[in-house]
């Protein structure tokens, strides 16, 4: 066990309970939505941690590791989308208020059955995205702390659930902006330190300029039968690429944690703010991201290649991942020497290892300092545990505010509906233990879904309930449930082998896209769906047409004192609201 893993490990938990602690809430304002109190540099900070979770840290320099050219189009996909989501749904659904999306869906909609079939979808996105988090949990905590992965996903998944349970949305933004702080800090030490020792270099992206590495990368691949690095399509078609592409992309713009988060900010203009600040925070990771992936592959390769088989598996760093199962060095062809000719993850390989322990891996096979190590870790960790914080207020919240108190139990105290929340929490967390221990898939596959059922959900009827005045409760309830519907049926058939113990899926494809991109077909049919039956069922009420005009100006998002308006509406900053029966 790496010592310097131990104390960072240990030490960057005990900073987020201590916050915890300090945050503690016994108002439900506060444990929705922070009370609207957080300044816009941390809640900017919050939100990219929120956002890039374990699948940016741990699984995206893997993937274009694995994948080479191809594997930036998640890359592409995941940033794209949150220029979407700050562009066209943040600022305007912080203008409107409230705590949720089911909240705005519901209230837009006049409906308390969108209400809930959007809490419905609230909580299978957040379930799907949380195991990706916990399995990266897992992987962290059994390989640097040699602890038993079920047992290292229990004790980890128990702190969030305490820190959500205690300090509700106020603990975990402030907890959240302290992890970005870890995990940023982790990837560029690690960039930059690899960048030094490969190239001689500090500035790992002008070291990719200036060097040959990606060139003299793409030949080794070609020299040893593996592909060039830099071709495109090589993995994916061209029409697997868009999909996936826009897949990620709208399902970014549809997840609720995310979201949730622009609900903590002061006003409309601090919700613009907070986004511009993310985005350059999440621009530190996904600029370094590409570069991590080349320097790493290269450096796997010229240490493994060619090496013989027993000097490595006497090498240290191949003994400790190989104990994880993780990683497997076999003889196939029996010449006594590795031959990586079928790549890193095909089972004929003679080099067989997880995605996912590319970027945890790299400090260990470049010989980096043990502190290194360490910070890698826990900066692992705490992307994982960010968006685990995340989304388990989003499924508190969907249950409890939007579930309970807006639909069964309107009068409802304050004192019930945060005794709910927090068992809704304590629950959520033992089902996402499960699935964190028996993922579907690798961290940014298991991810990808996640994104593909909010795309196929909750992005058109936001989208629509912003800039489609004429979209009503019949379209977008039908929408919801044909597009949810849809999607959730393909990835359960296209997961059969791990989700249902089956030998294989049920359906690999559908219209040659697979799991991680078939939710853009259930977006298209949730699009079609709601446009279709909303223009032949008749028009929205007119105070909600007024609502959604409101909501589009770009005046009154200054701050002004709540007032009760006729119609049931309120004001807050130019925000309105409506309660629904």
């Amino acid at each position: 066990m790496n010592t310097w893993s131990l104390i960072l490990i240990v030490g960057t938990l005990l900073i987020y309970f201590t916050i915890a602690i300090v945050m503690h809430v016994a108002d439900p304002d506060d444990f929705y939505v922070a009370g609207r109190t957080i300044p816009a540099t941390v809640n900017g900070a919050a939100v990219a941690a929120d956002w890039m979770s374990a699948a940016s840290f741990i699984s995206l320099a893997g993937l274009i590791s694995i994948l080479g050219f191809d594997g930036a189009i998640y890359l592409l996909g995941w940033t794209g989308g949150y220029v979407v989501l700050a562009l066209l749904i943040a600022p305007y659904l912080r203008k409107y208020g409230q705590y949720t999306i089911p909240d705005f869906i519901g209230d837009r909609y006049y409906s308390n059955t969108a209400r809930g079939v959007a809490a419905l979808a609230t909580l299978f996105v957040s379930l799907t995205y949380i195991a990706g988090q916990m399995r990266g949990v897992g992987i962290v905590l059994s390989r640097f702390l040699g602890v038993n992965i079920t047992l290292g996903i229990i004790v980890a998944l128990g702190l969030v659930a305490l820190i959500g349970v205690i300090g509700g949305m106020k603990a975990i933004t402030w907890t959240q902006a302290v992890q970005y702080t870890v995990l940023i800090t982790a990837f560029l030490i690690v960039t930059v330190a690899i960048s030094l020792n490969l190239t001689g270099n500090p500035f790992p992206q002008a070291a990719l300029v200036t060097s040959d590495i990606a060139t003299r990368l793409s030949q080794l691949q070609a020299d040893i039968q593996m592909g060039r690095y830099i071709v495109p399509f090589r993995e994916y078609t061209q029409w697997q690429v868009f999909a996936i592409a826009l897949t990620l992309m709208i399902g970014t713009a549809g997840l609720p944690h995310v979201i949730m988060r622009f609900y903590t900010v002061p006003s409309a203009s601090d919700a613009r703010l907070s986004a511009g600040y993310a985005l350059f925070f999440i621009a530190l990771l996904y600029l370094s991201a590409p570069v991590l992936a080349i320097f790493a592959k290269f450096n796997l390769i010229q240490t493994l290649n060619g090496t013989p088989v027993s000097q490595a598996r006497s090498i240290p760093w191949v003994q400790r991942w190989s104990e994880t199962g993780l990683l497997t060095i076999q003889d196939k062809n029996g010449d006594g020497v590795i031959q990586m000719t079928q790549g890193l993850t095909s089972q004929a390989s003679e080099v067989v290892l997880d995605p996912d322990i590319i970027v945890l891996s790299t400090p260990e096979v470049a010989g980096l300092a043990p502190i290194v190590i360490g910070l890698v870790a826990a900066g692992g960790l705490a992307a994982a545990l960010s968006t685990a914080d995340g989304l388990l207020i989003a499924m508190s919240s969907a249950v409890s505010h939007d579930i309970y108190y807006k639909i069964f139990r309107q009068d409802a105290t304050e004192r019930e509906r945060l005794i709910v929340a927090r068992i809704v929490i304590l629950i959520a967390a033992v089902v996402a233990a499960y699935l964190g221990i028996n993922p579907p898939g690798f961290v940014a596959e298991v991810v990808a879904i996640a994104f593909g059922i909010a795309a196929a959900s909750l992005f058109p009827p936001i989208l629509l309930g912003v800039f489609d005045q004429r979209m009503n409760k019949e379209g977008a309830i039908a929408g919801l449930l044909v597009g949810l519907s849809f999607t959730l049926i393909m990835v359960i058939l296209m997961t059969a082998d791990a989700v249902l113990g089956f030998q294989e899926p049920i359906v690999t494809t559908f219209l040659g896209l697979e799991k991680q991109s078939v939710g853009l077909i259930g977006a298209v049919l949730n699009f079609a769906v709601a446009l279709t039956v909303s223009r032949v069922t008749p028009a929205p009420p007119e105070e909600i047409a007024e609502m959604v005009e409101e909501i589009r100006l770009p005046r009154g998002s200054a701050d002004v004192a709540t007032t009760a308006v006729d119609g049931g509406f309120e004001t807050d900053g130019g925000e309105r609201r409506r309660e629904t029966n």
